[in-house]
């Protein structure tokens, strides 16, 4: 009784922090887990997180959470954590300095996975590499050249500079020239163009194909075929194209010539 009388109000003090810090940490628990809750529930559409990044984000909502109740906790038993406050950001700057192009890389990677700007599966270029991106990590990005060639790229040099997709929009133009003699008619070459085109199932007709006289060069008139199509008949068809064109180009009698030179011998004397 005695040791009740003389300490009752410390304990009693005590009683009421630890109440006060069980309190703050059930508060912290059932807020962390609502905010998980509320994301696994997210739409996906509205919520374009890549699976990867999904886990980084979670973790980082309940360890954050975490720490800010045990930083109250610590306030309310009287600890002085402005001292530790500034202690970890010391920590965190040299830690940050020293880890800087990794830092960056990884602040890269969840940049690129939660904006989708590539995407697995397709064909890219940027600075002077190009490829189809295969996978796509944290820290990096795997490419994968036309020719075959493994490209391990880190993220920040994707993610800090312009990059040319080719797949994302679906479809591609083409551009396929010839030339044909100054004497050729201009109007029955555009002919066969046209009539090749009617024929090919794989060129859109939104936006639609267009046949232009491009220029008049020095030894031949330039005729240019502008043509839309879909990513995955680009290529096939751009070959396919430039053969048909050329043979129905000499089946119409019209000429390709040649680069032409005039030469000219002055004898003296």
């Amino acid at each position: 009784m005695n040791l009740w009388e003389i300490h009752s109000g410390t304990m009693l003090e005590i009683l009421k922090d630890l109440v006060a810090a069980a309190l703050i940490l059930t508060v912290g628990i059932i807020i962390s887990k609502g905010a998980l809750k509320l994301i696994k529930k997210a739409d996906p559409k509205r919520l374009p997180v890549d699976g990867i990044v999904m886990p980084i984000i979670k973790a980082l909502i309940r360890y954050g959470i975490l720490v800010i109740c045990f930083i109250m906790i610590l306030n309310i038993f009287g600890v002085n954590t402005a001292s530790i406050l500034a202690v970890l950001g010391v920590a965190g700057i040299a830690v940050g300095l020293a880890l800087k192009d990794i830092l960056g890389n990884l602040v890269s990677g969840i940049i690129l996975l939660v904006m989708g700007s590539i995407r697995i599966g397709e064909f890219i270029e940027f600075t002077t590499y190009s490829g189809t991106v295969k996978e796509i990590h944290l820290l990096s990005t795997i490419l994968e050249t036309l020719d075959g060639i493994y490209i391990s790229a880190p993220n920040s040099a994707i993610c800090g500079n312009p990059v040319k997709n080719y797949t994302r929009n679906g479809k591609r133009r083409a551009d396929l020239s010839i030339g044909i003699a100054y004497s050729d008619s201009v109007d029955t070459a555009f002919q066969v163009m046209q009539n090749i085109i009617d024929k090919e199932d794989r060129i859109m007709q939104d936006p639609a194909p267009q046949i232009i006289l491009q220029s008049i060069e020095e030894n031949y008139v330039k005729i240019t075929v502008r043509l839309w199509t879909s990513v995955e008949n680009y290529w096939t068809l751009y070959w396919d194209m430039n053969k048909t064109i050329k043979s129905k180009i000499e089946e119409a009698g019209l000429q390709i010539p040649l680069p032409q030179r005039d030469l000219r011998i002055v004898r003296e004397g």
